[in-house]
């Protein structure tokens, strides 16, 4: 026999002895499954939720699905699916925006637990000049209450902080 022979594929072409590149092969076998569950739209929406729709929907909402006709399936923490219910337009807008493209016509809502928790942001303590520390403390001494005296401080240093971070420190 010799080394060429036809493809028992039956598409015409040859086959060859030895190594062959993957990804053709790869490609006809994983597109339909891809295509099937979505086409890697969701993969790209789960990865990029709260760019696309904002931090405050994103911390309400999980995109779990998109079916064929366009509809995407949110996981909605409970609770928050009414609130969700009457922003729909701007979520599709922001998706359909996102890609360019009419990729999601409505939306279907399913109340149930979030899979991630949502990140809780750590605010850090400004800095505040040593002097600015110690006359806020001095003006804090009147105060009673050691709870109040703590929220003042904390306060105090945040608005401090924050003066010093808008004039370029």
């Amino acid at each position: 026999m010799s080394e060429t022979s036809l493809d028992p594929g039956g598409d015409g072409g040859e086959r060859r002895a030895g190594f062959r590149a993957v990804g053709a092969s790869l490609s006809r076998i994983v597109g339909p499954i891809v295509a099937r569950h979505g086409g890697g739209i969701v993969t790209r929406l789960k990865s990029e939720w709260a760019t696309i729709v904002g931090p405050e929907l994103a911390v309400v909402s999980w995109p779990e699905s998109l079916v064929r006709g366009g509809t995407l399936k949110l996981r909605v923490a409970p609770g928050k699916a009414l609130g969700l219910q009457h922003r729909a337009p701007l979520v599709i807008e922001r998706v359909n925006l996102f890609f360019g493209r009419e990729a999601v016509t409505r939306l279907s809502l399913v109340q149930a637990p979030l899979p991630l928790a949502a990140p809780v942001p750590r605010v850090s303590e400004p800095f505040v000049q040593p002097g600015e520390a110690t006359m806020l403390d001095r003006q804090l001494d009147v105060v009673a209450s050691a709870e109040l005296r703590a929220a003042l401080a904390r306060l105090g240093r945040r608005v401090i902080g924050a003066g010093q971070d808008d004039s370029g420190r």
